[in-house]
């Protein structure tokens, strides 16, 4: 598959939300989100092409809006960049890129308050 630092990049990049589901996208959306997972890929391709393996993941990381920067600011809005965990994974988005600037509950916290 993508993987999680990709599908991560690609929705920030189509400003989707990470629970937007595929029955429910405009036909609007569904180009956005095309473009952005070819733009995406082919960046992390041009970043990647004649670096050696050792630095192969500092350079993928350089590219990266989201993935694995939660509480840092958004580079394209300023926002936080919040994280969501569930089961044995996370997902980092942007509230205001994303999710009309609503934060989603991160369930970790919600198993904690019961």
């Amino acid at each position: 598959g993508i993987g999680n630092a990709y599908s991560d990049e690609v929705l920030h990049a189509s400003r989707l939300s990470p629970y937007a589901t595929a029955g429910r996208l405009t036909d609007d959306s569904v180009d956005r989100l095309h473009e952005a997972m070819q733009r995406v890929l082919r960046d992390a391709v041009a970043r990647s092409v004649g670096q050696d393996a050792a630095r192969l993941k500092g350079e993928k990381r350089a590219g990266l809006a989201v993935h694995a920067r939660a509480g840092l600011p958004c580079p394209v809005c300023g926002d936080t960049v919040r994280e969501v965990s569930f089961a044995d994974r996370a997902f980092q988005y942007c509230p205001t890129c994303q999710t009309g600037g609503k934060p989603l509950a991160d369930r970790r916290l919600s198993r904690l308050i019961r």
